[in-house]
Formats: structure tokens, C-alpha cells, sequence
């Protein structure tokens, strides 16, 4: 899914018109259009600041946002700086390696039911 895609999806579940979200961000209509429409140019992309803020309006992950957005969130490159060779590993896992690793970490993370 692209960024734009998904602040389009957010907004219409919010019930949100873009003049609406335009005007709880600051913002102009036309720019909330470019950024729903990928029609950015690299200069105009969202900044990190922009996008905490519109994951707050539409009470969405940030995280997720930032990613879509190209950005990688402070608390992920921390963790890659602090461990390269980890990052490295997971990055040439196959789909279905990866998949299975996850899904390990889920279980193991778990709480115990009582």
C-alpha cells in the first residue's frame, strides 16, 4: 500500500472531507490531494513532524505512516544502529523465513492465559 492510499483510507474512515483534515492540519486542500494521490514532488513530501501530527487527527500508527512514507521511525533506527548484523540477517531471509520468524517472536511474546 502506498502512503497517500492509506491517508485517503484513514480519512474516509474517519469520516473526514479534505478540507476538514486540511484544516485540523494546517494545511491546504490541494496539498492533503497530493499527498491522497502521490502526486508529491520530493521536496513537498510530508516531514516527520506532518506525519505524527496526521497519524494523531486519524488515530492511526505512526510508525506505519512513516514507513509508507519512506521514513524509517526513530525507535527502529536506534535498534538498527545499535545492531547492524541483525538487520542485516533479517534482510536477506526469505518471505517465508521471515514470516516463520515473526510469528516464532508473536508466540513467544505472548502472556501466558491464566
Amino acid at each position: 500500500m502506498q502512503f497517500g492510499e492509506r491517508v485517503r483510507e484513514l480519512r474516509e474512515s474517519k469520516k473526514f472531507t479534505q478540507k476538514e483534515l486540511a484544516c485540523l492540519l494546517g494545511v491546504s486542500i490541494s496539498y492533503i490531494s497530493k499527498v491522497e494521490n502521490e502526486k508529491l514532488h520530493f521536496g513537498d513530501y510530508p516531514s516527520e513532524k506532518f506525519i505524527y501530527k496526521l497519524a494523531t487527527e486519524l488515530d492511526a500508527d505512526e510508525d506505519e505512516l512513516l514507513l509508507l512514507a519512506d521514513k524509517i521511525p526513530e525507535s527502529i533506527r536506534k535498534r538498527i544502529q545499535d545492531n547492524p548484523e541483525a538487520f542485516r540477517l533479517l534482510a536477506t531471509m526469505t518471505d517465508n523465513a521471515l514470516e516463520a520468524f515473526v510469528l516464532s517472536h508473536q508466540k513467544s511474546t505472548k502472556p501466558a492465559k491464566r
